[in-house]
């Protein structure tokens, strides 16, 4: 069901997003957020058609009046044989924090096109996403420097599990983070 929350820009509405058939609209956001080349958004194209194909993968986005999508948060259900656990747990091992890659939704992708950041959207799709999860806890990696998304991530009660962590061909380090479930609301 759609919801529109009142402290998002009244022109955007929050709402379940088919992934599959919005990927490229997806992939313009984040590509704008995040500057992307056109050949990563190939590459990234076929990732995001693949693990929406997961048991319990969903995905929400963030439109304008007109359809247009400004925003969009995808997790599922973390299972260890996934290409980035295989790639976190050994830093998540060295720490003693590896029991976070069990039974928890992991944030695969949260992006809003920057005209549209700072009007809590990002806040309002990471929460109701993980609303919905069965999970105890949510898990998920953001590049390793202070960055309003880490600070927002923050304010929702996702710590540090682990920080430089090298994904292969990713040209900045990441930090993994981990929160319990219910993520935490702003006091009123």
């Amino acid at each position: 069901m759609p919801h529109r929350s009142s402290t998002d820009e009244p022109s955007v509405t929050l709402g379940p997003l088919d992934l599959r058939t919005r990927v490229d609209e997806a992939l313009a956001v984040q590509a704008h957020a995040f500057g992307l080349s056109d050949d990563e958004i190939a590459v990234r194209r076929q990732i995001v058609l693949r693990h929406i194909t997961y048991p319990g993968a969903r995905a929400l986005g963030a439109t304008t009046e007109t359809g247009r999508l400004v925003g969009f948060v995808y997790g599922m259900p973390n299972d260890r044989t996934h290409w980035w656990s295989t790639v976190v747990e050994p830093y998540l091992r060295s720490r003693g924090t590896d029991h976070w890659l069990d039974d928890s939704f992991v944030i695969t992708e949260l992006h809003v096109h920057p005209g549209y950041q700072n009007r809590g959207i990002g806040r309002a799709l990471i929460t109701m996403i993980t609303d919905t999860a069965y999970q105890p806890r949510s898990i998920l990696s953001a590049i390793d420097h202070e960055s309003p998304a880490r600070g927002l991530y923050r304010s929702l009660g996702y710590d540090d599990l682990a920080q430089q962590v090298l994904f292969p061909s990713a040209p900045m380090p990441y930090a993994v983070m981990g929160a319990p479930l219910p993520l935490l609301r702003p006091a009123p």
